[in-house]
């Protein structure tokens, strides 16, 4: 499907209800021959990056429940490359990952709003065609 690309959202439709992708919007961060990756913008994980205990002198800032895959990492997706050095940038104006020291600064000093940075446990990802089939099968709205 040619309008499926990096920077689009697709949103689950009434046949994921049930699943883990009921009723969410997931940016696509990579689509190309072999794979496509996304992260589901719309669900809160419940937690907040200072209950990690790595980030226990973080302010608080709310974690993102990014997708099913890789679940033991966080993954830093934002709009602010003046403030955080080493992402790069997968579509329209957002880069991935980043110096992880400076994200913690930026929260810390409240120069960051959720607007321009989400930190997702988990991510979703699709092996080859697979994200064309389902979208023909009807199971997401693009």
């Amino acid at each position: 499907m040619s309008n499926l690309k990096a920077g689009k959202y697709i949103n689950s439709s009434d046949e994921l209800i049930g699943s883990f992708f009921e009723d969410t919007t997931i940016l696509i961060i990579k689509h190309n021959d072999e794979e496509s990756l996304g992260f589901v913008t719309n669900k809160a994980l419940g937690k907040s990056l200072n209950d990690l205990v790595e980030f226990k002198h973080s302010n608080p800032f709310p974690l993102m429940d990014g997708g099913p895959v890789d679940r033991e990492h966080l993954f830093v997706l934002h709009k602010r490359p003046d403030l955080i050095e080493g992402g790069e940038q997968v579509c329209d104006s957002f880069y991935l990952g980043g110096n992880m020291e400076q994200v913690i600064v930026a929260i810390n000093n409240k120069s960051i709003t959720q607007e321009e940075l989400q930190i997702f446990i988990g991510y979703c990802g699709w092996d080859e065609g697979e994200l064309e089939a389902e979208v023909e099968e009807g199971s997401w709205n693009i």
